[in-house]
């Protein structure tokens, strides 16, 4: 139980990241990219490593962490 003192769930969440879902351990109303730092709200999040356990804002994010050598996408 949080009380007046303890985290506001206002801020940065801490997340594990399961097989097709994820379980919020701290509250909060986003997570940062691991490769872009950007905020993901958490009812945006689609992407994440649960070998990692970081989260990822885009396609593109997630190809850079796994495949670092590829060349980037067009963007159009």
């Amino acid at each position: 139980m949080l009380n007046k003192f303890g985290p506001s769930g206002h801020g940065e969440a801490q997340v594990q990241y399961l097989d097709g879902d994820f379980r919020v351990i701290s509250p909060g109303t986003y997570v940062r990219c691991a490769i872009t730092d950007t905020r993901i709200p958490l009812d945006e999040l689609k992407y994440w490593s649960v070998d990692l356990q970081e989260a990822y804002a885009t396609p593109a994010a997630v190809l850079q962490r796994h495949f670092p050598g590829a060349p980037k996408p067009q963007e159009s």
